[in-house]
């Protein structure tokens, strides 16, 4: 049994493993396999704070934001619509 977040954070059990990976402290999530992520569980640091989710609009919905390394794109036009609201 796999533990996943909800669109609203709170966490539920699944029979089947998120797709996307994220890190709760950072509000960021990503691929499951990111070099970035990679990295961080290598080191240990990362793991207490690792959540998962079903897809990407759930993360989306729980308030995470795309990965700048493994979502480039999307971190783009995420960065883009918050220079948006702060002018």
């Amino acid at each position: 049994m796999y533990t996943l977040l909800d669109a609203d954070g709170r966490a539920y059990p699944s029979p089947t493993p998120g797709r996307y990976g994220g890190h709760r402290r950072g509000r960021i999530y990503g691929c499951l396999d990111c070099p970035s992520a990679l990295r961080a569980l290598a080191r240990g640091a990362y793991r207490n704070h690792r959540v998962f989710f079903a897809d990407e609009a759930t993360a989306v919905s729980a308030g995470y934001r795309p990965c700048a390394v493994c979502l480039p794109d999307r971190y783009a036009a995420w960065k883009a619509v918050q220079c948006n609201k702060s002018q």
